[in-house]
């Protein structure tokens, strides 16, 4: 399966256990249709996980436009009510950064005239 859209926030990393983290961010992915002639778009919200490596989380920056490759899974959970849920997560294994990041490699927000160039992630991640 397939998803590309937009970070809404940077990627958080996670302890899982005392081995292993995980990256977690959430996607915004747009369609756009039209109904009765008129053109209209919804967003939906995909929260996603990568297991593989913890280290592409700095460069997974807000803003930025990303193509997943992976598959949907659901995770029960038990509401305040004590009723049983489940939410749908993305689990990512690929990702091909479409835009550059948003920091420089100094770690700080690119600006205008920032001499520090923009970090490009290698293949390595995937």
């Amino acid at each position: 399966m397939e998803l590309t859209g937009r970070l809404v926030a940077d990627a958080t990393v996670r302890k899982v256990n005392e081995e292993k983290n995980v990256t977690g961010f959430r996607v915004a992915v747009n369609r756009r249709y039209k109904s009765q002639g008129e053109q209209k778009e919804e967003t939906a919200f995909v929260d996603c996980t990568y297991w593989r490596t913890d280290a592409i989380a700095p460069y997974l920056t807000k803003g930025m436009l990303v193509q997943l490759h992976g598959f949907m899974t659901a995770e029960p959970w038990v509401s305040r009510d004590g009723e049983p849920m489940a939410s749908l997560k993305f689990r990512t294994d690929e990702i091909n950064m479409l835009t550059k990041s948003g920091k420089t490699d100094d770690g700080k927000p690119a600006q205008a005239g920032n001499k520090n160039k923009v970090i490009k992630p290698s293949k390595q991640f995937n």
